[in-house]
Parts: structure tokens; C-alpha cells; sequence
């Protein structure tokens, strides 16, 4: 306390800055998806999120109506990012070089947002499907498949089995990378090379109508 000219003076606690609308609901959504990604959707209570926000519960209900509504615009933000870079990795040049941007991008993402990542492979919430990881790489399998089903035609392949080496090459991008968020060995570039050689090399060497051995 300061007592210089007769004024009591507080100057041991700093004023609260006020936030506005737009500012709550941002500092709302980087809590949520902190919390989201390290426990999952079951585990986070309004009243956790309030509090390490340092608001009323009212005050995350009024932004989103509940947990379901904060978890949704987490998920559908984490869902963009990743999309749209995956989609700018899908440039018609060369179909190597095109896998080996995807790759990348992917790793990329998992790198800068890891708690995104994390809570996208995490388990989703109740009535929220449009939100699914699995809707995602769904979504993205599409997009690749478009690309391979031109290069497949182009080399005398069956551009209709497209659909179905778009979802394997999405699963082993996905299972690789929900391996390495954890141990980050070895580096990004060198797990892309790696990746790039079994896919590639698998892709260069197709048989037109492989055949299970017996």
C-alpha cells in the first residue's frame, strides 16, 4: 500500500484487463482444445474449462451451449487446417513429388500443432460425426484418389481402384504419424523419405492383377 500524499494507493494487485467477445470465445477455444487433447472428450467438465479460463460456467455456455458446442468448433478448426494443407500438397506435377508434399504437409502439421493432432485421433464426441476423424481422412482419401486415378489411367492401371490405394496410402501416413508424435525419431525429413520410398517404390511396382500367394 502506498500512502504518499494521504492516498491509499494499491499497487500490489494489477488491474484485470477486461476481454471482449471476441477475445473470450478465442481464449475459450485454446483451453478447450489443451484440455480435449490431453484427456479426451469424456474426461472435460464445463466447470474445468471455466476455470482454467478463469470465467463462470454461464460464460462458456453462452459462447458455445455447452461442451459439445466447444468441442465441435475445436475439432472443425483442427479439421481445416490440416485439409487445407493437404489440399495445397495436391499439385498435379509430378505424382512423386506430389506424394512427397502431402507427406510433408502432414508431418508439418503433426509438428506445429500437436495438440491438435492429438485431439483429432483422440475419440470423438457423442453427435458429432461430421467432426469424426475418420470423416477427415475420408475426406481427404477423396482428394488423393482424384489425383491417382489420373496417373493410374495414364499408366494403363485400373483408375477405379483409385479410391481403394488412396485409403491405404492416407492409413499408413496416418498410422505412422500417430507413431512418431510420441517418439520423433528420426526427423521430420528423413520419416518423409522413408515414407515416400515404401510408398513410391510400392506404386512404381504395381502388378495389374495381384494375387494372393498359396
Amino acid at each position: 500500500m502506498n500512502h504518499a500524499y494521504g492516498t491509499l494507493v494499491d499497487v500490489t494487485t494489477p488491474a484485470r484487463v477486461r476481454m471482449s467477445g471476441t477475445e473470450r470465445r478465442e481464449q475459450l477455444i485454446q483451453v478447450g482444445r489443451t484440455l480435449f487433447a490431453e484427456k479426451g472428450f469424456e474426461a472435460v467438465t464445463v466447470e474445468e474449462v471455466a476455470a482454467e479460463a478463469g470465467v463462470s460456467k454461464p460464460v462458456v455456455y453462452e459462447h458455445f451451449g455447452g461442451k459439445e458446442g466447444l468441442y465441435a468448433v475445436v475439432v472443425d478448426r483442427e479439421m481445416s487446417d490440416l485439409l487445407s494443407r493437404v489440399q495445397a500438397a495436391l499439385t498435379p506435377d509430378r505424382p512423386k513429388a506430389m506424394l512427397q508434399s502431402v507427406v510433408l504437409a502432414w508431418l508439418d502439421y503433426i509438428s506445429e500443432q500437436t495438440e491438435g493432432f492429438r485431439l483429432l485421433v483422440r475419440d470423438s464426441a457423442p453427435g458429432v460425426a461430421q467432426g469424426s476423424f475418420a470423416s477427415l481422412l475420408s475426406d481427404i482419401a477423396t482428394r488423393v484418389a482424384g489425383q491417382l486415378a489420373a496417373e493410374f489411367d495414364r499408366r494403363g492401371y485400373n483408375p477405379k481402384q483409385a479410391d481403394m490405394y488412396a485409403q491405404m496410402l492416407v492409413g499408413m501416413v496416418t498410422s505412422t504419424g500417430i507413431w512418431w508424435i510420441d517418439v520423433r525419431k528420426p526427423k521430420r525429413d528423413e520419416l518423409a523419405a522413408h515414407l515416400v520410398n515404401l510408398a513410391w517404390n510400392g506404386l512404381s511396382g504395381l502388378e495389374h492383377k495381384p494375387r494372393i500367394l498359396k
